[in-house]
């Protein structure tokens, strides 16, 4: 399976991702917990059926998690094995990315539990990581990049 385009060979798309790229390295490097980053990444990328990215984020959240808890992700509310403040940041990037799905965005009482957790920083980082994600997983998507070859650190 090839994909219908190549996003590292275009001019236009290679100036894009680099910019794209460069916000992605400072939210890697924000103050919100790289391990929330890589769930966050995963179930946003497991709700939009992109299968680069829950390739990449499975493979890059192995190195620190356990399978148990990368395998449920996807159940995250009936699992025991989140903590409180992951279980506010899975809320929050699932209702950021079932804007469709409900005509409130994002709930005040999702909102309300994901501040108990983290401060101003920590959520504006997360609400950006969100917003990454649903654009990376519509570039690939789109695109139909296929998944299964990806290597950690690949694009670090």
């Amino acid at each position: 399976m090839d994909a219908r385009l190549n996003y590292f060979v275009g001019p236009t798309a290679g100036k894009a991702l680099k910019y794209l790229m460069s916000a992605g390295k400072v939210l890697k490097d924000s103050a919100l917990p790289s391990t929330t980053q890589e769930l966050v990444s995963l179930r946003v990328s497991q709700i939009n059926g992109c299968a680069v990215c829950v390739d990449m984020h499975t493979k890059e959240a192995a190195a620190g998690e356990t399978s148990v808890r990368l395998n449920l992700v996807a159940a995250w509310r009936e699992a025991t094995v989140f903590t409180e403040a992951e279980r506010a940041a899975l809320a929050l990037a699932e209702e950021g990315t079932r804007v469709a799905d409900a005509a409130q965005g994002v709930s005040d009482e999702v909102w309300a539990h994901a501040v108990k957790h983290y401060d101003e920083e920590q959520l504006t980082a997360l609400v950006m990581l969100v917003s990454f994600m649903n654009t990376a997983n519509r570039l690939n998507i789109i695109a139909r990049r296929p998944a299964g070859d990806y290597e950690p650190g690949q694009f670090h």
